[in-house]
């Protein structure tokens, strides 16, 4: 006997949200190893659907385009950084201890991820578009600055912080210090002879980046 025939309009069982979600996961975590090394023009999404054991069709079907890839990927980078900022609690320290805190988690962070601060070089060297085309990113940095500006006006209060200080510009001083610890390590090494990679280094250039943070906002 022939196994019954399905109706020609019976639609196939809907793959699982789970599944959906995790193939989604794995697409951008290995687009984002790909486009950190080689960046979006030299990123190969054959490459990331071979490692990743799918169809490239099947990278388009979750991303339209490999510049929507591309955003996708600096969306969970960033995500990735904003989460751990959560955890930093800073409104609950002193303001001293908030901010020496503060340089740490960022300079902790910077080390603990170089294929970050790669894929930031990357998209600076792309003027930004990518970011700029995202709502979900402009809406991350949010947060940080609250929770800086909150420690900012702790301190205005209790008289040890200097008034005046704008949030969005601390921000940046610190992580101009602590990215360029990353991002230039090899050229500055090489030109100057300076060790920048060995434990004691860093722990002296993480220390010298919270004294200097402090310095510069603390009042007297």
């Amino acid at each position: 006997m022939e196994p019954a025939k399905k109706p020609a309009n019976a639609k196939k069982p809907p793959i699982r949200r789970r599944d959906r979600e995790r193939t989604r996961r794995e697409i951008l975590e290995i687009a984002f190893a790909e486009f950190a090394e080689n960046g979006l023009t030299g990123g190969n999404t054959d490459a990331i659907a071979a490692r990743a054991n799918i169809t490239k069709r099947l990278i388009f079907y979750y991303f339209n385009s490999k510049e929507e890839l591309f955003i996708a990927v600096l969306e969970m980078a960033y995500a990735k950084m904003r989460l751990a900022e959560e955890g930093l609690h800073l409104e609950a320290l002193e303001p001293e201890a908030a901010i020496r805190r503060l340089a740490e988690f960022t300079f902790d962070f910077d080390q603990a991820n170089p294929e970050y601060i790669r894929l930031v070089t990357i998209e600076n060297i792309h003027r930004g578009r990518h970011i700029s085309a995202s709502r979900k990113l402009k809406e991350m940095t949010r947060p940080i600055i609250n929770q800086i500006a909150a420690v900012l006006d702790k301190g205005v209060r209790s008289g040890v912080i200097q008034p005046g200080i704008d949030p969005n510009e601390l921000h940046m001083t610190l992580n101009a210090l602590c990215f360029f610890s990353v991002a230039n390590r090899h050229t500055f090494e090489a030109q100057f002879g300076w060790d920048m990679s060995s434990p004691k280094a860093k722990a002296q250039r993480r220390r010298e980046i919270a004294d200097l943070l402090w310095r510069h906002v603390r009042r007297g």
